[in-house]
């Protein structure tokens, strides 16, 4: 195995690289100390294997649909038991506007033979679809007759998934049924084929996008998923540029004019230039021969891979808490592998400790996440809100910050911590080493303290990773998913020292097929079919290093607020000890120190003071802080 210096050594020509979403619901009771060593996947193994974990997201994503759907109806029947016709229509208006996966309702009352029916469009639906629909909803007026609760199997009318549901009330003949559209169902599939890296990815977008090996800078053809672990890509007309002094007015003249540049970015003496007419090797030959740089890469793209405080409401009882959140018991079955129920009697969460999550955005609007979000920042396009397109996003902040005790949706892991949401990758799910690195300096100097990063590459960018030096430098804790292409090779920057590196687990406290590893791995963390938060007021189920990685970004946060006199170095050396051992005992390639213990790190972290094994450091900071 080779060493991390010697990969970042390899690697260390090249610098800007593509982000890959890193995407990961099972539950197990299984002894973790019986977890046994995991010989990774060949190629058609880890295919197939990804195949499964894909149909087994799809499956508990259409569960997580239904169960959300009959809390709805719950509601409405409590809602509209005495109200009139114009204020039903009212609400029932107002919940197609958030929720536009309801098609269509009816609200029935056998009694007043009181039939509303509402659409959200005018479908056109053909005779056979039309025939299809009215046999399912005759099953459900049949059912609502008898007052039995009503959902029919998914069916496909024009190309596109339903379900029909429908529920009675108990006291009267009044009932409600909805069409519901499981378009979320094609969405997770389509997001899983590119976070699981099951096809080629990206594709060529506004500019032309290269892929080269990352050990050679050799150019090579990515035809399958599987290439992916051994590509990276980068905008072929761009190169980054990083001056030894700042360039004058002067210098950038002739530069643009020399190169025909289109445009031009900065952060620090960092440049990034796009040319009109120049390919990045010619690029590349100008600037070293012309200008003497201290380093130049290519532009690489990256892919996705309470009370006001919380403090007082924590206790020191080890009885688990068992959230009334609608998903937490049957689905969440991440959570109590980590202890977190536990864990919640130590800490909950502080407002004063920011989490930033540098990804697609976030979902501003959605319900289970109110209150819980800052005022971020879009770097793609910075006149508008760090809204999520993808998706991506959305799912790793309801992992960490998701309402909790709200009887809806799910938990997150941390009650109280606010979420800083930074859009650094675009409606592709990809974005550059200038948009990640950008993100980062942004949320650091925004009064995040910690940061998750669930996206990476495989080249080795100085440009990110002084980005990275300057969250580190800052005392902001940095936590990366490892990546989902079953590799032994490094990504970054999950593989940057200033890192806490995060593989995947499954619910038998093994490693996920599809995680990679490696020395550089710190711990491990559930990443397989977790429930969370998705755009359009909905929940998905999703399975990826990039669900592992919010579990540990969320313990930081629990951390920190509990005792906010450690330093990040200090937050992460607690993670990394006191973990549930698994694999080879001690530090493994797959599983780092272990998957994570909530209750455990919290215990050691201690509460007004530093622990005692972190007095020295502690003395010496309150020492530096009087000078």
């Amino acid at each position: 195995m080779m060493s991390r210096r010697k990969w970042a050594g390899l690697g260390i020509l090249i610098g800007a690289f593509s982000v890959m979403l890193l995407l990961l619901i099972p539950r197990g009771d299984t002894n973790p100390q019986a977890s046994q060593q995991v010989s990774p996947l060949n190629p058609k193994q880890e295919q197939q294997s990804k195949q499964r974990m894909m149909a087994q997201d799809i499956a508990s994503t259409d569960k997580l649909t239904r169960v959300d759907t009959q809390q709805h109806l719950t509601t409405m029947l409590n809602s509209f038991q005495h109200a009139n016709p114009v204020t039903i229509k009212k609400q029932v208006q107002e919940l197609q506007k958030y929720h536009d996966h309801f098609s269509m309702l009816i609200w029935q009352d056998a009694e007043t033979k009181q039939n509303l029916q509402f659409k959200m469009n005018n479908y056109s639906w053909n005779a056979e679809d039309q025939k299809q629909l009215n046999h399912y909803l005759n099953q459900s007026k049949i059912q609502m007759q008898n007052k039995h609760f009503y959902e029919s199997p998914s069916f496909q009318m024009a190309g596109k998934q339903y379900f029909v549901m429908s529920e009675a009330a108990s006291g009267n003949d009044k009932s409600v049924t909805v069409l519901i559209n499981q378009k979320i169902l094609n969405e997770v599939a389509k997001h899983q084929k590119k976070n699981l890296r099951m096809i080629p990815y990206p594709k060529e977008g506004k500019f032309r996008v290269e892929s080269i090996h990352p050990d050679t800078l050799k150019e090579l053809t990515v035809e399958t998923g599987h290439d992916n672990e051994n590509a990276s890509h980068y905008y072929e007309n761009e190169i980054v540029v990083h001056f030894r002094t700042e360039p004058s007015r002067q210098d950038m003249n002739t530069i643009m004019s020399d190169i025909k540049a289109v445009s031009s970015r900065k952060i620090g003496y960092t440049y990034i230039f796009r040319s009109g007419v120049m390919r990045y090797e010619e690029l590349k030959t100008y600037f070293q021969k012309k200008w003497s740089p201290q380093y130049v890469e290519p532009h690489f793209l990256y892919l996705t891979n309470e009370n006001a405080d919380g403090m007082d409401s924590a206790s020191n009882t080890t009885v688990p808490i068992v959230p009334n959140d609608l998903l937490f018991a049957k689905y969440q079955w991440n959570l109590p592998a980590i202890e977190a129920s536990k864990g919640w009697n130590l800490s909950r969460g502080s407002k004063n400790i920011i989490v930033a999550i540098v990804d697609t955005g976030v979902d501003i609007d959605h319900p289970d996440l109110k209150g819980q979000l800052l005022e971020g920042y879009n770097v793609i396009d910075p006149g508008s809100d760090p809204m999520d397109d993808v998706g991506h996003g959305t799912h790793v902040a309801g992992i960490i910050g998701a309402l909790v005790n709200n009887n809806e949706g799910v938990a997150g892991i941390s009650w109280y911590n606010k979420i800083l949401p930074v859009k650094a990758l675009d409606k592709s799910g990809s974005g550059t080493t200038y948009s990640v690195a950008e993100g980062i300096i942004w949320a650091t100097d925004h009064g995040a303290k910690v940061i998750n990063l669930s996206l990476g590459n495989y080249a080795d960018s100085e440009f990110l990773h002084d980005a990275i030096k300057y969250a580190y430098d800052r005392d902001v804790v940095i936590v990366a998913a490892s990546g989902n292409d079953n590799t032994e090779r490094p990504g970054y920057p999950a593989a940057y020292p200033e890192v806490l590196a995060v593989a995947a687990t499954d619910q038998n406290y093994k490693r996920a097929s599809f995680s990679n590893y490696g020395n550089y791995i710190d711990v491990a963390a559930p990443g397989t079919s977790i429930a969370s938060t998705y755009p359009g007021n909905q929940y998905a189920a999703l399975s990826g290093t990039s669900m592992a990685s919010p579990h540990v970004t969320a313990m930081a946060a629990l951390i920190r607020s509990k005792n906010p006199e450690l330093t990040n170095k200090q937050v992460m050396d607690i993670m990394r000890s006191n973990t549930i051992d698994l694999g080879t005992k001690g530090h493994d390639s797959f599983y780092g120190y272990g998957q994570i213990d909530i209750y455990k790190a919290l215990q050691a972290a201690g509460s007004s003071e530093a622990p005692l094994q972190f007095w020295p450091q502690h003395v010496q900071k309150q020492l530096n802080s009087v000078h």
